[in-house]
């Protein structure tokens, strides 16, 4: 990685507000801090779908247990459990439907607030995940995607400015913008890689980036003030453009990552270089090459190492498990299974951790 600037500020320009989630310093860590004040080491699970209680054969559990009834399912099965298993956050809540394909819906206000609890969620400006393989580029510099950020704002943000529970806002999940994928060769990264070799390419990826990133940024500020901009979540183990870094600087509160192979240093590395509090957005140890009908377990051993490890980091403020809450047969894990059995052996190591981490925080803040 090249030199970044060091960014010692708190919060984006133009946000003002103190009666929502914000980041700040205290005895040298950077924190989340709840509207009440408190610090808060974001601990989150990604992934929750009801769908996958609607299968032939467990549709009458969605049924019988809760009356068809997306606020019930949330209230007494996802939020419940994730109490109990020492979860504080929704990290992400959408799930794989076709692997390769796309992601289900967001929550609605309301259904977050069934959850009662933090959470985080993701506007859709772009499709230009690693994964999603249908959707060609936007122009950042055309007036479609002024008017496109307009929209996303003003159907999402306006509804959603006023609730405390809502940490801020993602933007796109493992965007390509000097990497692409086999699924997603044929429309290419955002911006030519080759071009990096030439300070006149490194300038031009900084002017798109910086546009991307100041126009969704004034679009959210528009219709919300109040919430953290948690920013696009960077694919670790992809090639990263200090250029997009730097651009992005300015118009976010938190850094974000996937990472599923080292995901320890890498974001200490991303801290040392910038300054910024840093989230880990994404990750887990699972067996990724499962075939249909395979179904394979969210590693709760190594989750609780990376946890420990990852809040003596001085600027890491949370990490989101990739779950997911219940699994599916196109995602293949997942803590409960179609019948809502939890996996006993995992998700015990995995509140364990939890626990623990949550009383490592609370002596670290005295």
């Amino acid at each position: 990685m090249g030199s970044l600037p060091s960014c010692t500020s708190s919060s984006s320009p133009t946000r003002t507000s103190t009666n929502f989630f914000k980041v700040s310093r205290k005895n040298g860590h950077w924190w989340l801090i709840t509207p009440e004040e408190k610090p808060f080491f974001s601990i989150g699970i990604n992934h929750i779908d009801p769908a996958s209680l609607r299968y032939p054969e467990n549709i009458h559990i969605w049924r019988e247990k809760y009356q068809g009834r997306t606020t019930k399912w949330l209230q007494e099965s996802v939020s419940k459990n994730l109490k109990e298993w020492g979860f504080n956050t929704v990290g992400w809540e959408q799930e794989v439907t076709v692997r390769r394909w796309r992601h289900s819906r967001s929550f609605t206000l309301e259904e977050y607030q069934a959850l009662n609890m933090p959470y985080c969620h993701m506007l859709p400006f772009t499709e230009s995940h690693q994964w999603e393989q249908h959707t060609r580029h936007f122009d950042f510099f055309s007036s479609e995607w002024e008017e496109w950020c307009e929209y996303v704002a003003r159907s999402h943000c306006a509804e959603m400015s006023e609730d405390p529970n809502l940490i801020g806002y993602f933007y796109s999940d493992c965007p390509t913008w000097v990497h692409d994928r086999p699924t997603n060769q044929w429309r290419g990264p955002i911006f030519d890689p080759e071009r990096l070799k030439t300070e006149e390419g490194k300038k031009e990826l900084f002017q798109l980036a910086k546009r991307y990133y100041q126009t969704t940024h004034d679009a959210i500020r528009r219709y919300d003030k109040n919430h953290l901009i948690l920013g696009d979540r960077y694919e670790a183990n992809e090639p990263i453009a200090v250029e997009v870094v730097e651009a992005a600087l300015p118009y976010v509160d938190v850094l974000s990552f996937q990472d599923f192979r080292d995901t320890v240093n890498h974001l200490q590395e991303w801290y040392q270089k910038t300054g910024k509090p840093v989230l880990l957005a994404d990750a887990a140890k699972i067996k990724w090459q499962t075939v249909p009908g395979e179904f394979t377990h969210n590693n709760g051993q190594w989750y609780g190492e990376v946890l420990s490890q990852l809040i003596e980091n001085p600027g890491c403020i949370g990490f989101h498990l990739c779950g997911a809450y219940q699994r599916n047969k196109a995602r293949r894990y997942g803590l409960l299974d179609e019948f809502e059995n939890p996996d006993v052996e995992n998700v015990k190591l995995i509140q364990e951790a939890n626990f623990t981490i949550r009383k490592r925080m609370e002596e670290m803040i005295l």
